[in-house]
């Protein structure tokens, strides 16, 4: 018998490896994910770009935390507050106070030529309130909004979904039957039924379409449930003596972390979307609190002669959607194991130059291996 060649076994499998496949050699799953994210240039900017409005809704016109974030008369009663506690920001103007109008109609002070951005950047109403101040106030709720029911749809999808794909049987049979009711109703009748029951508060809003809307995920953690359990590892999981949570939550659950996450993106998406559907229609967050999509319907019959109190509401809804639309997409191209996503030319040409000269000596970019060619 003659000794296997190491070197040439090593060349054979490395022809047997595409370049897509050679190019993660050796890194980590959290390293495949990470580079094959980053390489989705729309992804990257949104969440930078999500990140800003984030961070330029909750600094601009400070937060409240607890209370009801009702208007109440202060100690002297002079002037109204928010019940709650108010962490200032800073922008001068808040979004409930009135005043004096600045220029005819409330027009926006910025201007490009010359650039000015002045004390009432997108406008004001007729009221004198500070369109400016209530756009950055609508923003905070409905991104609480997204946040909350994310949270808590993700969580009951999960735990409901892998419950049903790991036991099956009756378990998955209830599970299930619930799910095919919840969907039966349209979640748009089912959230302006619940935001008319609970008066327009924005955190028992969140938490009310959180408790409707984890239906998708559901259903996808159970498909997904349903062909892992069956798999080698969960066998010998069960050899070893594992119970049946660690099973789920430590041996299965950690592969479906991929369609979870793009999922929960995707949910974000439509809820912000829903949550401003509810608050255009008079069914979601209304007064004393604000948001996107209730402002747009606080001012809808001045479209004509004051677009400005349109223009800025649904610039911010639509960045967010896509924003959010974008980093899903991103997520689900980089935790998709059949995702080849081709490399960009100067890579490409240098990994098909490695790859003939490693693995076809004397053969130029090209030529098939053994067809005689040569580099002359």
């Amino acid at each position: 018998m003659t000794d296997k060649n190491p070197i040439a076994d090593e060349q054979s499998v490395g022809q047997e490896l595409s370049i897509e496949q050679r190019a993660t050699v050796g890194l980590s799953q959290g390293a495949i994910v990470r580079r094959r994210f980053l390489q989705h240039r729309g992804a990257v900017v949104s969440v930078f770009v999500l990140l800003f409005l984030v961070l330029l809704a909750f600094t601009s016109v400070g937060t409240v935390i607890g209370g009801t974030g009702k208007l109440t008369p202060d100690l002297t009663g002079t002037r109204l507050i928010v019940d709650g506690f108010r962490i200032p920001g800073w922008w001068g103007s808040t979004w409930w106070e009135r005043y004096d109008i600045m220029l005819p109609g409330g027009a926006p002070t910025f201007t490009w030529w010359p650039f000015t951005f002045g004390e009432h950047p997108f406008g004001q109403d007729n009221t004198g309130k500070d369109v400016f101040a209530r756009v950055m106030r609508g923003m905070q709720q409905s991104l609480n909004v997204v946040f909350i029911v994310g949270i808590i749809s993700t969580v009951i999808g999960v735990v409901l979904g892998a419950l049903a794909g790991y036991y099956r049987g009756w378990v998955d049979q209830v599970i299930m039957r619930i799910t095919d009711v919840i969907i039966i109703v349209p979640l748009l009748i089912l959230g302006a039924v619940l935001g008319q029951t609970i008066g327009g508060d924005a955190f028992l809003l969140a938490v009310m379409i959180g408790l409707i809307a984890w239906t998708g995920m559901a259903r996808l953690v159970r498909a997904e449930f349903l062909s892992l359990r069956e798999r080698e590892f969960v066998d010998a999981a069960r050899v070893a003596g594992a119970s049946d949570f660690r099973i789920i939550f430590r041996h299965i659950l950690p592969n479906t972390v991929g369609v979870i996450v793009v999922s929960a993106t995707l949910l974000m998406s439509a809820v912000i979307l829903l949550e401003t559907s509810l608050s255009f229609l008079g069914f979601g967050i209304t007064d004393p609190d604000i948001s996107l999509g209730q402002i747009i319907s606080q001012y809808n019959e001045a479209f004509k002669t004051r677009p400005w109190l349109f223009w800025w509401p649904g610039l911010f809804i639509v960045i967010i959607a896509l924003c959010i639309n974008f980093i899903g997409d991103g997520l689900r191209d980089a935790f998709d194991p059949r995702q080849k996503r081709v490399p960009r030319q100067r890579s490409l040409g240098s990994e098909i130059g490695n790859f003939f000269k490693a693995y076809v000596p004397g053969s130029r970019p090209g030529a098939r291996p053994g067809d005689g060619t040569s580099n002359k």
